[in-house]
């Protein structure tokens, strides 16, 4: 026989898991950057988007040299006392302007495109441009677009821009030129001092995160309002469009994104700038005129860009952004002038940077997750991995840049599972050996315990506070005797079976059976916070499938079958117990005990269900219950309060849970002639009344010595 091959090292085996890792990684990664280069990704990319820029907001260097004057709803109000209807005169904007050149602002940038005659005549046209000639940095808007607007050239009575523009290329210019624009009427846009363009699109999901700086129309320059109001607040400024970025007057740079769009750096929710009713600023201009007093004060607009829009929810100028769903269009221009005048606009990461970083990610998530060792190696694996293209695209943020997030994790993920799927079926073994070996002895919930941490096969326990639940099959033993072994154990597997599969739905870990008997708990091997809820929970829907089942028991053995349910909640020794060639995952303690008789003495007041004081004050109100009585059982010396769980229909039925709760407060009391007649008034229907009843009638005729309102049960 020739020589057996040589056994690979440990040092071979996990080269090559690592090897087999970095494969995984690298076409993991190939697969996301394909899929994001056709754009797959980008919707999901936004939401990360608007969460960091949510998560990061924060005012700027510049964000107190802006001032926003919105016509909100109580401006509407004011005018309306004011005899004003929709759409206002537009002379009274001219209050608005004077007030500004009262004020020293720097620019006043009206969010508004007035292209239709005023309806109170060209007057009215006229006294605001008069207005807006008199008023420095005075900023009008226009807007330009590839299908909307009725002009295809500059107006004649539009005056030339003011700005000084050179492009880089003619393919640069055909980035930013747009066919057609609407301008305001000839009288105010003759004399304004600025135009600028709303023109502005949100991304594809209607959320606005980036903005146009400029665009050319006829050639000519035409600013967004933000780089309209600098524009307008600076003498012949100087411009010049390059492919990935814009400089103006040599000192302001925008960086662009691909497609010649500035990526917004959001500082906060809406009116993060200062703001004010345009109802104050009129009321504060006509009161001065009048030599009064100011409702704002000037300081308040010194050297100030003013930027004056629309807020009013039937005025149709509220947009999507990151940082809210509802959020006026004029504070998306005025937070790109903040970032202009800040120098903090979000830049693209470069695409390499984005592809290394991909590759980089995926390919030591591979590595990591298939040379992962142990099951809390592999979570750790997948939240590190997981966490860090999160982490490291906030990073990026605070400094400046946009770094994909999705596509890192759309590598890093899939990487991880392949890994996980190549880990289990190579080395999985054990993990399968145990859920064969133990699957028809253990509650599901414990062999993935066991699974996840093979070292809890040893003896040992830990105290522990559970919920533990007895159920027994009420006269089990006389059915046992009329039934043949095959027709007995068919019916108590089909009914053990149903019992189980609401236990363990319930989370529940079923201890043991013991004939027709059902012994479960809750809180182990897994901590449950509502670990007492459940175990109602699972004995009212054991009840409800047992009554859905009697008509088929009664029809194969001829009885209907009824159980009996006791659960307590209290402090027991759970683990596994036994010996080192046979043990079981059990508890020991007094609470199983109570558990146990609180089922036993169903059959004294009738009830299918009881459950005790400790477990109703886990319970609160989230299942609703009744008093049954102060017990004392056997073998217990303290007393319990022992409760009774409700169905709906129990619960709902007041009128004899009212009447019941009468009679037990006369007995607690000792007044068991008043007892009596309450209790003798559910009798018929209410099997507890019945039973405390007859306890009534005994006491009235041998009364107590001594009365502590406890009934103590002499069997079990």
């Amino acid at each position: 026989m020739g020589p057996h091959p040589p056994e690979k090292t440990p040092t071979r085996a996990i080269a090559g898991r690592l090897l087999q890792g970095a494969l995984i990684g690298l076409l993991a990664a190939a697969i996301s950057l394909i899929v994001e280069r056709n754009g797959w990704l980008e919707r999901w990319e936004a939401r990360t988007w608007d969460w960091r820029a949510s998560l990061l907001c924060k005012p700027g260097k510049a964000t107190g040299e802006i001032q926003l004057v919105f016509l909100d709803q109580n401006s509407l109000d004011w005018g309306a006392r004011r005899g004003w209807s929709w759409p206002w005169p537009r002379e009274v904007y001219g209050a608005v302007t004077d007030f500004c050149r009262r004020a020293g602002a720097r620019a006043v940038v009206f969010d508004v495109i007035y292209s239709e005659p005023s309806v109170y005549g060209v007057e009215d046209d006229e006294a605001f441009a008069a207005a807006l000639a008199t008023t420095p940095g005075s900023t009008i808007a226009v807007f330009a677009g590839q299908t909307s607007g009725d002009a295809t050239r500059w107006p004649s009575e539009a005056p030339e821009p003011a700005i000084e523009l050179s492009v880089a290329s003619n393919a640069v210019a055909a980035i930013f030129s747009v066919p057609r624009a609407t301008f305001p009427t000839p009288p105010i846009v003759s004399r304004a001092r600025m135009l600028a363009t709303v023109f502005g699109n949100p991304d594809s999901d209607g959320i606005y995160r980036r903005l146009r700086p400029l665009v050319l129309f006829d050639g000519r320059p035409l600013p967004s309002l933000g780089m309209g109001a600098w524009a307008a607040a600076n003498s012949a400024p100087r411009i010049r469009i390059e492919a990935r970025r814009i400089f103006a007057a040599s000192q302001k740079a925008v960086p662009l994104d691909r497609n010649g769009f500035a990526i917004l750096r959001f500082r906060g929710p809406s009116q993060t700038h200062a703001t004010v009713s345009i109802a104050s600023v009129i009321e504060s201009e006509l009161r001065l005129r009048e030599g009064g007093d100011s409702l704002v004060p000037l300081d308040q607009f010194r050297n100030k860009y003013v930027f004056v829009g629309f807020t009013a929810p039937g005025l149709f100028d509220l947009k999507s952004s990151p940082v809210a769903a509802v959020y006026p269009g004029v504070e998306i221009h005025a937070t790109f002038l903040d970032n202009l005048l800040s120098g903090d606009f979000i830049r693209e990461t470069p695409l390499l940077w984005r592809a290394v970083f991909v590759l980089a990610l995926a390919i030591l998530a591979g590595m990591a997750l298939r040379a992962a060792a142990s099951a809390a190696w592999t979570v750790a694996w997948f939240l590190l991995f997981l966490s860090l293209p999160p982490l490291a695209g906030l990073w990026y943020y605070a400094a400046g840049l946009w770094l994909p997030v999705v596509p890192a994790l759309a590598a890093a993920l899939p990487a991880m599972l392949c890994a996980l799927v190549v880990n289990y079926a190579t080395e999985g073994r054990q993990k399968r050996f145990i859920k064969g070996a133990f699957r028809q002895y253990l509650s599901p919930v414990v062999i993935e315990e066991l699974v996840r941490n093979p070292e809890r096969l040893r003896l040992g326990g830990e105290q522990r506070t559970l919920s533990i639940y007895f159920s027994d099959v009420q006269g089990f033993t006389g059915l046992s005797e009329a039934l043949d072994p095959e027709t007995l154990t068919a019916l108590l597997n089909d009914y053990l079976t149903a019992m189980t599969e609401i236990i363990y739905a319930e989370g529940g870990t079923v201890d043991k059976y013991e004939g027709d008997a059902v012994i479960a708990f809750w809180n182990a091997p897994l901590a449950q916070e509502d670990h007492a809820i459940r175990a109602v929970r699972a004995a009212l829907a054991c009840q409800r499938r047992l009554a859905e089942l009697r008509p088929v028991f009664r029809e194969r053995v001829g009885r209907d079958l009824y159980a009996r349910i006791g659960i307590n909640t209290g402090p027991v020794v759970v683990g596994n117990m036994g010996s080192r060639q046979r043990f079981n995952y059990t508890f020991l303690g007094d609470a199983g005990n109570l558990a146990s008789r609180l089922e036993g003495i169903n059959k004294i007041f009738g009830t299918s269900i009881l459950i005790s004081e400790f477990t109703r004050r886990q319970t609160g109100e989230a299942i609703p219950t009744r008093e049954i009585g102060l017990i004392r059982v056997v073998g217990r010396k303290e007393p319990v309060r022992v409760f009774e769980p409700l169905s709906p229909e129990q619960a709902a039925d007041r009128e004899k849970l009212d009447r019941y709760a009468q009679g037990l407060a006369a007995y607690y009391a000792g007044r068991f002639d008043e007892a009596l007649r309450w209790f003798e008034n559910g009798a018929a229907s209410d099997p507890p009344s019945a039973a405390f009843a007859a306890r009534c009638r005994e006491l009235l005729a041998h009364p107590p010595a001594a009365w502590d309102g406890v009934w103590s049960m002499t069997e079990k």
